[in-house]
């Protein structure tokens, strides 16, 4: 099963060290090769060039912001590969050791029509 993980720092977060961009760096050159992780990135805040698009109805919006959450920092996504849930939960926990305070949303990922996760 693959699944998104969206990565939130803690807003008492520290500016990364060297030493913590060093791990990070081991970390997803490990995951990477054992084949776990399939893509990871950052996520600047939507304020800084993204929007939000809705439809309400026949209406469609598009809002470049101020939003209420500008006030969270940004973190980051991994899309992961595991067998289960459980493994994904390990994954986030060992993710967590390095990055320090924060969350990990786990979303699985729907891979076949009819909303089915391929195992």
């Amino acid at each position: 099963m693959r699944f998104l993980s969206l990565y939130k720092p803690s807003p008492r977060s520290a500016p990364p060290s060297p030493e913590y961009m060093a791990e990070m760096d081991k970390l997803i050159e490990e995951s990477m090769k054992s084949g776990v992780l399939i893509a990871t990135g950052g996520l600047m805040p939507i304020a800084k060039g993204g929007a939000r698009v809705t439809r309400s109805g026949d209406e469609i919006g598009v809002i470049d912001g101020p939003f209420v959450e500008t006030k969270e920092l940004a973190g980051g996504f991994a899309i992961l590969q595991a067998k289960s849930k459980e493994e994904v939960v390990e994954m986030a926990k060992r993710f967590l050791e390095t990055a320090g305070d924060g969350e990990c949303d786990l979303h699985p990922i729907m891979d076949q029509p009819g909303g089915h996760s391929q195992a």
